[in-house]
């Protein structure tokens, strides 16, 4: 089988690429064979022919349980006196699949994504149920790699920070519906500007709107989540105009 260095060669990356995303990530991987599965999708591993098991499902499924551990415990810590049913909510807000998607592109871990030519060709870089998966693979990584303390390190850095900002996000339709009804006393409505793709991976692209004015854009694998983004960045558009 082939050395991760010889992959990322064959992808147009470097050996210095992969220290790049070492350095990134705040890790060094003592067994670099586990960073390369966990970047590495199932197109890429059908074209290469390598065992289902080397693409990055199986390490995603331990990262997905690494991180809710990590993430229930920190918030049970974080909020003492808080309900289950607000820490469940909150717990979602931080873990929810565009919030991991927007967690990896900080550190940029797209670039490194080993896809197949197609998932290539069809936008499966930018997509964020692909960024979400490989977020939680390379914890999953870490963790076969290191333990449970490392892991824990990178989802603190990376996904357990700025929790006000995650949890408006969460919260942008209810929150900018409030917001249109009690405050500013007009309409808010979403319109599909453009729907792409095949049935089964259509991207929608909506406007947020007040009454005839655009307050918002936003993309998604759905109309409820390309709303949700509408509405996001909506919310950051009326917060700047106050101040």
């Amino acid at each position: 089988m082939e050395t991760i260095t010889e992959v990322y060669m064959q992808w147009g990356a470097t050996t210095q690429g992969i220290e790049e995303l070492e350095e990134r990530i705040g890790y060094s991987f003592r067994d670099k064979s586990l960073l390369k599965q966990a970047l590495t999708h199932s197109s890429y591993a059908n074209e290469m022919r390598i065992l289902k098991s080397g693409n990055y499902e199986r390490l995603e499924f331990l990262g997905d349980a690494v991180l809710e551990l990590v993430s229930s415990d920190f918030l049970f810590s974080k909020y003492p006196a808080m309900p289950e049913g607000q820490l469940s909510k909150l717990r979602a807000s931080l873990v929810c699949e565009p919030a991991l998607s927007l967690a990896s592109k900080r550190i940029e871990l797209q670039k490194y994504f080993l896809l197949g030519k197609g998932e290539e060709a069809t936008g499966g870089r930018e997509r964020e149920s692909i960024a979400c998966d490989i977020m939680e693979a390379v914890i999953g990584a870490i963790y076969r790699d290191s333990g449970i303390e490392e892991a824990k390190k990178y989802i603190f850095k990376y996904i357990l920070d700025d929790i006000e900002q995650k949890k408006l996000f969460y919260d942008a339709k209810s929150t900018l519906q409030e917001l249109a009804q009690s405050k500013l006393k007009q309409e808010l409505t979403y319109k599909v500007i453009y729907e792409i793709g095949p049935e089964h991976d259509k991207e929608f692209g909506v406007e947020a709107l007040l009454g005839e004015r655009v307050i918002g854009k936003g993309k998604g694998r759905s109309k409820k989540l390309a709303e949700q983004h509408a509405a996001y960045e909506a919310l950051l558009k009326l917060q700047n105009e106050e101040e």
